[in-house]
């Protein structure tokens, strides 16, 4: 996989994925950026909420359950030094549907965060990475 950014002007960034998509990052003025775009490590977050949520969906698709939303809130904590590192990850996924088997729910949530989601389990080589769900059902 190869994935490529380039410099635009000040401190904005443009991040080509190997997938052939587009992203503008760019910093906020107090570093010399013009808050054009979203910020290098937001965008880890938005990765392992991407990440994680696509396990989940495709696990209760393939059980057979009425899904019909799934949103993934993550929090997170960074150092306080350099190199200020993600400490502590949350995630709260809030899954949508009818007649939705909680324990599923659970299940995959459980098997993203500790088998499939890459972004995840690198995350918590340093931080402390927690996930929680509720289920809504419609």
């Amino acid at each position: 996989m190869k994935s490529r950014v380039k410099w635009l002007d000040n401190m904005s960034f443009v991040g080509e994925s190997a997938s052939g998509h587009s992203v503008v990052m760019d910093g906020p003025p107090e570093a010399g950026g013009r808050d054009l775009g979203i910020r290098p490590m937001e965008m880890l977050l938005l990765g392992l909420g991407g990440c994680s949520s696509f396990d989940v969906v495709s696990m209760l698709k393939k059980g057979r359950q009425n899904i019909n939303n799934c949103e993934v809130e993550i929090s997170a904590q960074r150092a306080d030094s350099l190199p200020k590192v993600f400490t502590k990850i949350h995630l709260h996924f809030i899954v949508e549907g009818k007649e939705l088997n909680e324990t599923k729910v659970a299940r995959a949530i459980e098997l993203s965060a500790e088998k499939y989601c890459s972004a995840s389990i690198m995350l918590a080589k340093t931080a402390v990475v927690t996930h929680d769900y509720e289920v809504i059902q419609i």
